[in-house]
C-alpha cells in the first residue's frame, strides 16, 4: 500500500482532488523544499529582521506566540504566507488560560475545565479557541494534553491536563478534539507516550513513563487509542521514555530503554503506528528542550527525529544548520528516500485536509477576524464556565462568605503571577477587586508581622501556573514573606483567619497543610480572579469539583 493510499484513510480522508494537489505540490519540490516542509519554526517577538529571516526559510509551518497587537499579528502572518512556496500551516498552543489571545476571549485551561466537569463546556471552549485561532490564521493546535496528574509534584503537568482520573481525561479530551476539528483546526494529542508519573519537566530533562505495559495500556494506551478512533489528526512525540515497551522488544536495552520517544522508532512506529493504528501526522516536541538536548547534539538528533518516525520537527535554535543536517542525512541514506517521501506527504496531507490550497482558508479577512475575536456570545459563554471553576478545597473555620464589615482589614501576601516568557512577575488584580468591595487591603511588606490588632484576614495569592522550565513548584515562604528567615517561619493563621488561593498549581496544601481555608482556581486570568471574589463573597457558590487530589495523599492537609 502506498502512502497515497494511506492518505485516503482516516484521519486525513483525502478525496481525489486533494490527493491530486498533494501529488502536484510534491512533484514541484526540490530537496531543499522537501526538507523545509519538515520544519515548524517558532515565531516569537517583534523583531522584523528575525521574522523576515524565518519567512525566508519557507518552512512547512510556524508556531506563533502572539502579542497583544492584532494588526501587527495579522500583518506578519500575511507576509509569511506570501513568502512561502507552499502555504505554511500556522500553529499555536490553544490551551486557554494565559495562552488565550490578548485580543480574544479568555478561556479556561484544561484543569479549570476539568473542575467544571461539563463536557459541553469543554467542547464549546475548544470551539471558541478554534474560531478565534482561525481568525489569526491558526489551523493547528498542539492540544489536547492527555497527560495524567499522577505525580503531584510535577511542575509541567499540573494545570495543563484534565486531571488525574482517566475516565474524566478521556471524556474531556474527546470533547476538545471535536471542538477544534469540527471548526477547521487540527488537534494534537500530547505528550506521547504519556507524562505525569515523573515529577520532572521534559523541558529540562528526559522524563520517564515508569508504567508496566499492562498499566500503560489501561491508561495512556486507552487515551491515545480513543483519540485515534475519534480522528485526531496529530500526535506530539515527546522527550519521554517508556522503558517497559523498549524492554519488551529489546530485553537488554540498557540506556536505550530510556531513549526519548521523539527519536525512538520503536515508540513512534511499532507502538503508535502499528499497534495503535495511528495514521495521522507525528510531530516532535520542541527540539531545544533539555529532554532532547541532553540526549544528543542537535546535528544528530534532528535527522534522528525524521528517521525514527516523526514527520515534522518542532522548533530549532539553528534552523539553517538543522536543515543542512537533515539534508546530509538524506544524502547519506540515514534518512531513506522512502521515509523522506512519507514524512513530506503527511505534512502536505495535513495541509490538504485543512484546505490550505484555498487562499481564503489560509488567513481570513481582517473585518471577519474582528467580528470573531472576543465575540460577545463567546465571552458570555466562557465567563459562565469560568464562574463555575473555583473550587473550595477546605474551610475548616467557616471563614466564607467574606464580609467587608467583619473582616475589613486584609493583608494580601502577593506571590505574583509567574510566566516563563515575562522577566518580572505580573501583578494580580485581586487587591483592586477587594478594595472595590469595601475591604482595606494592605500588600505584605518585609517589615509587617501580621497581628490581629492590625488585620482581620490574611489572604495568600499564588500565581504559579504549570508552565515550562519551572523545575519545581512550591510555596516559597522566604520569597513571598520577604522578611528573611524568621518571617518565613511565621504562620498567621493561629490567631488571624487566613485563606490561601492558588490561581494555578493545585497542590500547595503540601507546603501549607494547616492553612484553614484553601481555594484552587487553576488560572491567573483576571476573569478568574473576579470569579473567585464572587465566590468568596457568596454572590456565587463554589461549585468547582476537585479534578486532582489537592490533599496530596496526606491526611493532615484535610484538617
Amino acid at each position: 500500500m502506498t502512502t497515497y493510499d494511506q492518505l485516503r484513510k482516516a484521519p486525513f480522508n483525502l478525496d481525489e482532488a486533494a490527493i491530486s494537489w498533494v501529488r502536484d505540490v510534491y512533484s514541484s519540490l526540490d530537496l531543499d523544499d522537501k526538507i523545509g516542509q519538515l520544519f515548524t519554526l517558532i515565531m516569537i517577538g517583534t523583531d522584523q529582521e528575525e521574522l523576515d529571516r524565518i519567512g525566508s526559510l519557507r518552512p512547512g509551518g510556524v508556531t506563533r506566540f502572539f502579542t497583544a497587537d492584532l494588526d501587527f499579528e495579522r500583518r506578519i502572518i500575511s507576509e509569511l504566507v506570501a513568502k512561502c512556496k507552499v502555504p505554511p500551516i500556522i500553529s499555536a498552543d490553544l490551551e486557554g488560560s494565559r495562552h488565550s489571545f490578548a485580543f480574544g476571549t479568555p478561556v479556561l485551561g484544561q484543569l479549570g475545565l476539568a473542575a467544571v466537569d461539563d463536557v459541553e463546556a469543554t467542547e464549546k471552549s475548544s470551539e471558541i479557541l478554534a474560531r478565534e485561532g482561525r481568525a489569526m490564521g491558526v489551523r493547528w493546535s498542539f492540544t489536547p494534553v492527555v497527560d495524567v496528574n499522577a505525580a503531584f509534584r510535577s511542575p509541567i503537568v499540573g494545570t495543563r491536563s484534565y486531571g488525574s482520573d482517566v475516565d474524566k481525561i478521556e471524556r474531556h479530551a474527546v470533547a476538545h478534539v471535536r471542538g477544534l476539528q469540527r471548526n477547521g483546526v487540527a488537534a494534537t494529542a500530547k505528550h506521547w507516550p504519556g507524562e505525569g508519573y515523573d515529577d520532572r519537566d521534559q523541558h529540562l530533562v528526559t522524563t520517564t513513563n515508569p508504567l508496566s505495559m499492562e498499566e500503560w495500556r489501561k491508561t495512556f494506551g486507552r487515551l491515545y487509542k480513543t483519540l485515534i478512533d475519534e480522528g485526531v489528526l496529530a500526535v506530539m512525540s515527546a522527550h519521554i521514555s517508556l522503558p517497559a515497551f523498549i524492554r519488551s522488544k529489546v530485553p537488554d536495552a540498557a540506556l536505550e530503554a530510556f531513549r526519548p520517544a521523539s527519536v525512538s522508532r520503536l515508540l513512534n512506529v511499532d507502538l503508535l503506528r502499528n499497534e495503535l493504528g495511528f495514521n495521522g501526522i507525528i510531530v516532535s516536541d520542541a527540539t531545544p528542550m533539555g529532554g532532547l538536548s541532553s540526549w544528543g547534539h542537535h546535528s544528530e538528533t534532528m535527522p534522528d527525529i525524521i528517521a525514527n518516525g516523526c514527520d515534522m520537527i518542532l522548533f530549532s535554535d539553528a534552523p539553517l544548520e538543522d536543515m543542512a543536517a537533515v539534508r546530509a542525512a538524506v544524502e547519506e541514506g540515514r534518512i531513506t528516500s522512502e521515509r523522506l517521501e512519507e514524512a513530506v506527504l503527511r505534512v502536505l496531507a495535513l495541509k490538504a485536509h485543512l484546505n490550505l490550497f484555498e487562499p481564503s482558508d489560509v488567513l481570513s479577512d481582517a473585518a471577519d477576524a474582528r467580528e470573531i475575536l472576543a465575540h460577545p456570545d463567546s465571552v458570555a459563554a466562557s465567563s459562565e464556565y469560568i464562574s463555575r471553576s473555583p473550587t473550595l478545597v477546605k474551610d475548616v473555620q467557616g471563614i466564607f462568605p467574606l464580609n467587608p464589615v467583619k473582616t475589613r482589614r486584609v493583608l494580601l501576601v502577593d506571590g505574583g503571577i509567574v510566566h516563563p516568557l515575562i522577566p518580572q512577575p505580573l501583578k494580580f488584580v485581586l487587591p483592586d477587586l477587594l478594595a472595590k468591595e469595601g475591604f482595606e487591603v494592605t500588600i505584605d511588606r518585609p517589615d509587617i508581622i501580621p497581628s490581629p490588632n492590625d488585620f482581620d484576614l490574611v489572604i495568600y495569592a499564588l500565581g504559579d501556573e504549570s508552565l515550562l522550565v519551572r523545575g519545581r513548584m512550591f510555596v516559597d515562604w522566604h520569597k513571598i514573606g520577604g522578611g528573611g528567615l524568621f518571617k518565613a517561619m511565621y504562620r498567621p493563621w493561629t490567631n488571624i483567619p487566613s485563606v490561601m488561593i492558588s490561581f494555578g498549581h493545585p497542590y500547595h496544601l503540601y507546603d501549607a497543610p494547616r492553612v484553614p481555608a484553601y481555594i484552587n482556581a487553576y488560572s491567573t486570568m483576571d476573569s478568574v480572579q473576579e470569579a473567585v471574589v464572587d465566590c468568596m463573597l457568596g454572590r456565587k457558590p463554589f461549585v468547582g469539583t476537585n479534578p486532582v487530589d489537592p490533599f496530596c495523599g496526606l491526611e493532615d492537609t484535610r484538617y
